[in-house]
């Protein structure tokens, strides 16, 4: 690995906090809703560790940065919050901002732990200094296209938009059906209007659509004009990335978005620290906590038990990385290398197909694992 110079970060011995960088959507474009669970997560396992004594005795403070799903943002917290001694990065949800963020750690030698962002390219060449919580995108959306198998449904249509994340989606599931006699069309929202891709799917044998684009907009207005069309009662609707895990999901579209399954990443069945920590998380958020927050929690988790036998120093952290087997409160979490991404990955997650349920839109039915 390459070592930088002695930095702030480097470990203290007088007490002084030990400093976690936090970068987290707060605001639009982000999806600030996932931002909101992610920092409870991380909050709350930041208040668990100091009050059972710190990193030997050094509170744990998280300097929380807002990247508002803008990439420039997101580097320029990088760049202040290295210069304000943080021992590590941790977090983020959205892949784009995630990658520029672990570019600008790796070239600064801050270890960063990203909690939630999925893209498999979250580097451009192998580092030392990512590590990833959150399984890549190729594991989770193979396993999202295996579901749509087994459903039944081999023609699928997807709702895109412009992202490196929605194309490389895109990819991956369509070199995985397409290996399995499936294909996929996709449909540019760029020039479509909801109305128009109603048209086209009334003409494209399609069984399922997905959405590969933002939420709200334009994920809800073209649920709701799918649903309303006679021609596509028998449509499936999915949505892979996520977007009906959140409250405002149902909130804004209250029945019509039941029945869309899509990835979270949970056990079956919590385990004893799961179920504590979830009850916990629950009266923090005052709702139903989502994966993201179980992901800001296990952030701090593996951070503090890096620390507690490292050190809290930069290069230290990041050269600890392959040695970390610590419970989580979704398994246990270790980091290894696997083939085509450059940072270090717990594999794997659990992974779950799940959708709302019809009949109770807050109850979730688990489809599938994998």
């Amino acid at each position: 690995m390459n070592t930088p110079p002695s930095s702030p970060g480097a470990e203290r011995t007088d007490g002084s906090a030990v400093r976690i960088g936090a970068l987290v959507p707060l605001t639009r474009p982000g999806w600030v809703e996932a931002g909101r669970h992610l920092l409870a997560g991380l909050e709350l396992a930041v208040r668990e560790v100091n009050d059972a004594g710190g990193i030997g005795g050094r509170p744990l403070e998280l300097m929380v940065r807002d990247t508002a799903a803008d990439p420039q943002r997101a580097v320029a917290a990088v760049d202040e919050l290295a210069r304000l001694g943080v021992a590590a990065l941790a977090g983020e949800y959205h892949s784009v901002v995630a990658r520029a963020a672990a570019a600008r750690a790796d070239a600064l030698g801050l270890p960063f732990l990203c909690s939630s962002a999925v893209l498999d390219a979250l580097t451009e060449q192998p580092t030392e200094w990512v590590a990833r919580l959150a399984p890549a995108q190729s594991r989770g959306w193979q396993v999202y296209a295996d579901f749509l198998l087994g459903a039944g449904h081999s023609r699928i249509a997807v709702a895109t938009q412009p992202s490196v994340y929605w194309a490389s989606g895109a990819r991956i599931l369509r070199d995985h059906l397409a290996a399995r006699g499936g294909t996929v069309l996709e449909l540019d929202m760029g020039v479509l209007t909801p109305a128009a891709v109603c048209d086209e799917l009334a003409g494209s044998r399609a069984t399922a659509l997905l959405l590969l684009v933002g939420h709200p907009e334009p994920a809800v207005p073209i649920v709701r004009s799918v649903r309303r069309d006679r021609r596509l009662a028998e449509i499936m609707i999915g949505a892979p990335a996520g977007q009906p895990e959140f409250a405002e999901w149902a909130t804004l579209l209250g029945g019509d978005g039941a029945a869309i399954p899509f990835l979270r990443y949970l056990p079956e069945r919590l385990s004893p620290l799961g179920a504590r920590v979830e009850t916990a998380l629950r009266e923090r958020l005052a709702e139903a906590p989502s994966f993201v927050a179980f992901e800001g929690y296990d952030t701090v988790t593996v951070l503090a038990d890096v620390w507690r036998s490292q050190g809290a120093d930069r290069t230290r952290t990041a050269e600890a990385w392959s040695r970390v087997a610590v419970e989580g409160t979704r398994g246990r979490i270790r980091f290894s290398r696997v083939p085509g991404i450059g940072v270090r990955q717990w594999d794997w997650p659990p992974i779950q197909v799940v959708d709302r349920d019809p009949a109770e839109p807050d109850r979730f039915r688990i489809l599938h694992t994998g």
